[in-house]
């Protein structure tokens, strides 16, 4: 069975697990009804419009 001769240094460790796991931000747009940040192909969460339709019916407090 294969087993590392030497031991992996905390920075080459590191170096390895950087950039290549993390996730990237989701892409925002402004809602063109009532101009909050919304994730695209997603239904508007404060006045619950998608492509210009009201999709769900929001109750505003």
């Amino acid at each position: 069975m294969a087993v590392p001769k030497r031991k992996v240094s905390k920075a080459r460790r590191d170096k390895r697990r950087s950039s290549t796991w993390k996730l990237e931000l989701p892409g925002m747009t402004k809602c063109p009804k009532c101009g909050e940040f919304v994730r695209t192909h997603r239904v508007c969460k404060s006045c619950g419009y998608y492509k210009g339709q009201e999709v769900v019916k929001v109750e505003n407090d």
